[in-house]
C-alpha cells in the first residue's frame, strides 16, 4: 500500500499545535569531519523527546466517537507508548500500553507521566514482539482499538511529516536524509514525502547489528522475523519489521546500514561531550552512519534525524564500557596466578604498560591448589597497545585465556 503527500500533508494539518515542528541544526563539527553540510533534524525536542507522537496521535484523532469510546491498545518499547499516552490524555481516551519488562525505567516513568489517570501500563515479555503478542490479545479479548507502532498507513503517514518538514525547511535542496529504522515507520513515512516529492533525494535506512531485521528482510526479498536479538538499542529493537514498511523501504531506499552498538555508544557520548545532545540509542543510529558512508557524501548537504532522546542516565556505564571495548580500549581476561606472594605485583610491573590500567580484578585464594585463575579487566589509553600488552604477557610466560564476546562469561561482564 501506498503512502501519499496528499495523506502525509492531511497529518499535518492534524498535528497542528500538537507537535512541536523541530529544528533542522546545522552541526560545524560534524560537517567539518566529513567534509559536508551535515544538518541534525532535532525530533529528541519533541515534548515526548522522540518523533512517535506524530504518528500515534495521526492515527488516534481518526477514530470514531464509537472507537474511541472503547478506547485503545498498543504495544512499545517506550517512545511509541508515550505518544500513545499523550494522545489519550490529550483527547481523553482510555488507553492499555504493554511494554518489555526491560524497558528503562525513565521511559515507563514517563508513559504514566504523560497518560495520567487515562492510561494503563502492562510489562510484559523481554522484547517488544512478546509485548506486541499479548496486546493483541488483550485487544481482541477487550474490543478495544489497536495503535500499531509502524505498520499503519495513518502511523506512517504521521511519521512522514518529518519527512515534509525537512523538505521545507531544506527547500528541497537536500541531497541525503539519513533516518533510523525499528519497525521502519518513521523511515516509511519519511521516504514516502521526500522520494515522491524529488527522485534523487538519497535515503539511508540505519539500524543497530543486534536488531537488523529490515536490513535481513530487504536481503532476503520478503520480512523475515529474527531468531533472537540484542535489546540495547531498544527504540530499533524489532525482531519482524512490518509489511508495509517493509515494502515502502524496499521501494524507496538506497541502502541500510547495519552499526554496531559499541559504535552507536561511542557516538551517544560524543554527542553529549562535544555537543550537549543527550541521544538514546536510537536517535544516535543516523549520526554513527555518516562514518560508513563518509567517502559518499562530501560536500553534500545531507540530514541526519535524531529520532529520539529517551536515555535513561543509570545506562551511561553499560553505554561507557560498550564504547570502550568497541573502541579496543577495554580487554578481560582468565589470568592464572601462582598462589604465593609477589604475583600481582610482578604482573603489574612487567606486564602493564606505563598507561595501562587495571580496571576489574577478582581472586579467591585456594588453599589447597598452586594456582588460581583471577578475571582481569584491563583499559588501554590507547587501542594500538593491545599488541604490546599481550607480547609482555606472553613474554613473562603468563598463562590467560582472552574473553571473546561470544563467550557467556562476557555476556555477564558487559
Amino acid at each position: 500500500m501506498k503512502v501519499t503527500t496528499q495523506q502525509i500533508e492531511e497529518a499535518a494539518k492534524t498535528l497542528q499545535n500538537i507537535v512541536l515542528q523541530t529544528p533542522l541544526q546545522y552541526s560545524k563539527r560534524l560537517s567539518k569531519l566529513y567534509k559536508a553540510n551535515i544538518y541534525l533534524k532535532r525530533e529528541d525536542l519533541q515534548e515526548v523527546r522522540s518523533f512517535k507522537i506524530r504518528g500515534a496521535y495521526n492515527k488516534i484523532a481518526s477514530l470514531t466517537p464509537e472507537e474511541q469510546k472503547r478506547g485503545v491498545v498498543c504495544a512499545s518499547a517506550g517512545n511509541h507508548a508515550q505518544g500513545v499516552a499523550l494522545s489519550c490524555y490529550l483527547q481523553k481516551i482510555k488507553g492499555v500500553i504493554f511494554m518489555p519488562r526491560v524497558t528503562p525505567n525513565q521511559k515507563i516513568e514517563k508513559v504514566k507521566q504523560f497518560g495520567q489517570k487515562y492510561v494503563e501500563v502492562k510489562l510484559v515479555g523481554d522484547t517488544f514482539d512478546d509485548a506486541s503478542i499479548e496486546s493483541k490479545i488483550y485487544t481482541k479479548q477487550n474490543n478495544m482499538v489497536y495503535v500499531h507502532p509502524f505498520d499503519d498507513p495513518l502511523v506512517i503517514a504521521g511519521q512522514g511529516t518529518v519527512g515534509k518538514e525537512i523538505y521545507e525547511q531544506t527547500a528541497g535542496k537536500v541531497d541525503m536524509v539519513i533516518s533510523p529504522i525499528g519497525g521502519g515507520g518513521l523511515t516509511s513515512g519519511v521516504s514516502s514525502y521526500l522520494k515522491q516529492k524529488n527522485t534523487k533525494i538519497i535515503i539511508i535506512g540505519t539500524e543497530p547489528k543486534g536488531a537488523a531485521g529490515m536490513h535481513s528482510s530487504v536481503s532476503n526479498g520478503s520480512v523475515v522475523s529474527l531468531e533472537t536479538i540484542d535489546t540495547f538499542v531498544d527504540g530499533a529493537a524489532v525482531k519482524t519489521v512490518g509489511n508495509m514498511t517493509f515494502a515502502i523501504c524496499q521501494k524507496y531506499l538506497s541502502k541500510i546500514v547495519t552499526i554496531p552498538e559499541g559504535m552507536d555508544c561511542t557516538t551517544m557520548i560524543e554527542l553529549y561531550q562535544k555537543d550537549g545532545i543527550i541521544a538514546e540509542p536510537a536517535g544516535a543510529l543516523s549520526i554513527s552512519t555518516l562514518e560508513k558512508v563518509k567517502d559518499d557524501i562530501k560536500g553534500k548537504t545531507v540530514v541526519c534525524i535524531l529520532s529520539g532522546g529517551n536515555n535513561d542516565l543509570l545506562r551511561y556505564p553499560e553505554i561507557l564500557e560498550r564504547s570502550l571495548i568497541y573502541l579496543g580500549r577495554k580487554h578481560y581476561f582468565i589470568i592464572e596466578f601462582a598462589q604465593k606472594p609477589g604475583q600481582l605485583r610482578q604482573f603489574v610491573d612487567k606486564a602493564l604498560g606505563p598507561t595501562d590500567d587495571i580496571v576489574r580484578f577478582e581472586y579467591i585464594k585456594k588453599t589447597n591448589k598452586e594456582k588460581g585463575p583471577a578475571l582481569v579487566g584491563i583499559e588501554l589509553q590507547n587501542a594500538k597497545d593491545y599488541d604490546s600488552l599481550i607480547s609482555r604477557m606472553n613474554k613473562i610466560g603468563i598463562q590467560y585465556r582472552i574473553l571473546r564476546q561470544d563467550d557467556m562469561l562476557y555476556q555477564y561482564l558487559v
